[in-house]
């Protein structure tokens, strides 16, 4: 006989059907915590920046704001933000910028437990890795419309554009072609889709036309330079580490 079917007292079902509902909850519960995990915070802000949860759920960030992992980040017109990532790495994105945390997982006592997942699916950034791009090269990704880039314990710049880059400035004074355009200031990066791979050193520049076409060396009198505001760029009293173009941290208009 099912006891709980047939000799619970009728005042007691209530109570079953919530410890029912607890249960449920309880085993739903890590992949919630999960999704709640935080991974960064925003360190400098110029402008409106807004998030769009994994769940869907979008507001509006300020500074010291946290960020989730899954989150994605939504740059408006004239905006600069910087975000600051549990291993030190960080990223200042241009405006007009969309980026996804995908994943952010540092594991302080086991490096192969590390694993970093950003998706540059518009606009522009600049990165510095932190300690994971530093001990777990393999670790860290950035995502890209045209290609992938792996990092080499690295300070680098990325730019995507798709016919929305007239304001950033390039040697020729003509807008930047579409595409990826790459910059490396100090480590190196390797840039790969499925039409080939690329490594830029320090000082390098690089262009992705289309995922179907192979990463290719620009000279640096043709290079396009993700530069930054000196306000965001740099740490101020809190450290010397700048995240802008080398010796180009101009403030540049939108």
């Amino acid at each position: 006989m099912n006891f709980f079917k047939y000799n619970l007292p009728g005042p007691l079902w209530p109570h079953r059907a919530l410890a029912l509902v607890l249960l449920w909850l309880l085993a739903a519960t890590p992949a919630f915590a999960q999704s709640q995990t935080v991974v960064g915070q925003v360190t400098h802000l110029s402008g409106v920046l807004s998030v769009r949860h994994a769940d869907g759920a979008r507001m509006v960030l300020s500074v010291k704001s946290a960020i989730l992992q899954g989150d994605t980040l939504i740059t408006e017109r004239e905006t600069y933000a910087r975000v600051k990532f549990i291993d030190n790495g960080e990223i200042v994105l241009r405006p007009g910028t969309e980026v996804a945390v995908s994943k952010y997982l540092y594991d302080e006592k086991e490096p192969k437990n590390d694993s970093v997942a950003i998706g540059l699916v518009k606009g522009g950034l600049r990165a510095v890795t932190g300690l994971v791009g530093k001990r777990n090269h393999d670790a860290v990704n950035f995502d890209t419309p045209t290609a992938t880039i792996g990092i080499r314990g690295t300070h680098f710049g990325a730019l995507y554009c798709q016919d929305d880059c007239a304001s950033v400035p390039t040697p020729s004074g003509q807008p930047p072609a579409n595409g990826l355009h790459v910059d490396v200031v100090t480590g190196a990066i390797q840039v790969s889709n499925p039409s080939g791979t690329q490594v830029y050193s320090a000082g390098q520049f690089g262009f992705v036309p289309a995922a179907n076409q192979p990463p290719v060396i620009v000279p640096a009198t043709q290079g396009v330079t993700v530069t930054m505001p000196p306000a965001i760029s740099s740490n101020g009293n809190t450290g010397t580490q700048k995240i802008g173009a080398a010796k180009l941290d101009a403030c540049v208009t939108q």
